[in-house]
Formats: structure tokens, C-alpha cells, sequence
């Protein structure tokens, strides 16, 4: 699933693609794509239209676009889900599921999508902490990208869970963003297993490994995001580079570029884990 450099790479794309233009039309041509619009595909296509989008915004790995009647459009891009910016007459992609025109006959908008995890829905948008969320976004925390992220707050959040540093970073009600790869790459940066109890971190180790997972992501949006496959695209179908930088994932058994101790992958929650032995070691029970 793209992590937050991925979402933030698309969603400056369609903020300079989409923003201020006004929708024509809107055809479904998949129902999986609209199955969060309880409503369904017909009542997505009308309020849809004549919409001006006003804004593309993101919090952590939630996308949306702010529409000028007051809801958004939330953009679920699960696995394999892609917003493209493409000229009016170019052939359809196989797995298009959504296509918006508008009214100055530029270009549209497709949401492609060849697994259909994702997804796009009309949301209402509400006010939590001073900021306008989707109203099944309210729950996400704010991430260390965001110029109101509280690293002290983020810090103790952390630490408040019973649980592996892992799992922690993970959880997107305490630091959003942060998904497995970058996790990986942060935590061999700050010289933690994944396993380490977070009641066992302490403050300025906890401080050290937000900053470390601010830092990567930075890195990785740079390079136009982390990208193993012809899956993660931005809207003009550019793939990310940041794959060739990572450190510790997906490079089992290569060795660390750190001490040269080669990589390993212990499973974790359906997914895997990459990581030294030697910089990492595991936690003692």
C-alpha cells in the first residue's frame, strides 16, 4: 500500500492538475470502485457533478479533494490504485474503474485500479482540531510531515502502548504516515528491533526514531517515492525511485550498509520484516 512520500507525490499532482477545475460528467464503470458510496455509483456520478474541486489534500496515507459544495471526494488507493491525469481521447487504461470530465475539456481524471481494493466515495468533512478532515479520516493522527505535528505528544503517544516499536509506528491513530517499508528503514536507522517494547523506549530513543521516519520519508519524497513495481504511479504514470536507497527492505541477505552483517526478513502481521542482526538485535525476553 503506498506510504505517505507516494500519497503526497499524487496529491501534488492532482492539486496542479485538478484544482479550480469544474467537473462535466462522471462515469463508473466498475461498482467495486465506489463500494465505500453506500449510495452507490448513480448517486456518486450526480453530486459529482458540477463540483469544483478546490483542493487536493492528504493526512498521513488518506488522500481527498476538497469540493466546492462542502464534502470531499476520499480516494482510497488500496494496492495497485492510481489517479491519472490523461488527455481527453487517450485509450483507456485495462482497469480504469472512474473517469471525471470537465468543463473546460482539458484533461481528465481516471482512477485505474487493477486489484479494486481501493476505491473513491463522497465523505462529509468535519473539524477536529482545527482542521477539516473527511469524516472517516477523523481518527488519524496528525504525521511527522505535518507543520502541526507535536513530536513531544507523537513521543509519549509511543510510549503509552504496550506493545512492539513496530506495531506502534504502525498505528495510525498515534503517528500517521508511516507504513512498512518506512518503518524498516527508521528503525534500522535508529538501531532498533522491531520487537522492542515501546514501555522499554526511552524518550529521546522514542524522539530519535520519529525524527529518523520524518527524515526517510523526506528522502523518499525527494525521489518521487518507493516504487517496486509499474503499481505506484503519480498522475502523469512516473514511477518513484526512493527503492534504490533503502537500506534494510526488501534486501534480504544482502549485507548491511552499515556493518556488512547480511539483511534478514522475519515474518510480521501477514508481511514481512527487514532488518540487521547485528545493529538490531533482537530484544531479550
Amino acid at each position: 500500500m503506498p506510504e505517505l512520500p507516494e500519497v503526497e507525490v499524487v496529491r501534488r499532482g492532482l492539486h496542479e492538475h485538478v484544482a479550480g477545475r469544474t467537473v462535466a460528467a462522471v462515469e463508473v464503470l466498475h461498482p467495486r470502485a465506489i463500494r465505500r458510496h453506500l449510495p452507490g455509483a448513480a448517486d456518486f456520478a450526480v453530486r459529482l457533478t458540477g463540483q469544483t474541486l478546490e483542493a487536493a489534500r492528504r493526512r498521513g496515507k488518506y488522500l481527498w479533494l476538497d469540493l466546492s459544495g462542502g464534502d470531499a471526494m476520499l480516494a482510497h488507493l488500496g494496492m495497485s490504485g492510481q489517479m491519472l491525469v490523461q488527455p481527453v481521447g487517450a485509450p483507456d487504461e485495462k482497469h480504469l474503474r472512474v473517469r471525471v470530465r470537465f468543463d473546460d475539456d482539458g484533461p481528465e481524471l481516471r482512477f485505474v485500479d487493477q486489484r479494486t481494493f481501493g476505491g473513491l466515495a463522497l465523505a462529509e468533512v468535519v473539524e477536529v482540531d482545527g482542521a477539516r478532515l473527511p469524516r472517516p479520516v477523523a481518527h488519524i493522527a496528525r504525521d511527522p510531515m505535518d507543520p502541526a505535528f507535536d513530536p513531544t505528544a507523537a513521543v509519549a503517544a509511543l510510549r503509552g502502548r504496550r506493545t512492539g516499536v513496530k506495531r506502534a509506528l504502525l498505528d495510525q491513530t498515534l503517528v500517521s504516515g508511516v507504513g512498512n517499508i518506512y518503518a524498516d528503514e527508521a528503525l534500522w536507522r535508529a538501531k532498533l528491533h522491531g520487537e522492542r517494547p515501546t514501555d522499554r523506549l526511552s524518550r529521546p530513543k522514542a524522539a530519535e526514531l520519529i525524527a529518523h521516519a520524518a527524515q526517510v520519508m523526506r528522502e523518499a519524497l525527494g525521489q518521487g517515492g518507493t516504487s517496486f513495481d509499474a503499481l505506484y504511479v503519480n498522475v502523469n504514470g512516473q514511477s518513484g525511485y526512493f527503492d534504490r536507497s533503502l537500506a534494510v527492505y526488501g534486501r534480504e541477505d544482502e549485507p548491511c550498509r552499515r556493518c556488512g552483517t547480511p539483511v534478514r526478513r522475519e515474518p510480521f502481521m501477514n508481511r514481512s520484516s527487514y532488518s540487521c542482526p547485528r545493529c538490531q538485535p533482537r530484544p531479550r525476553t
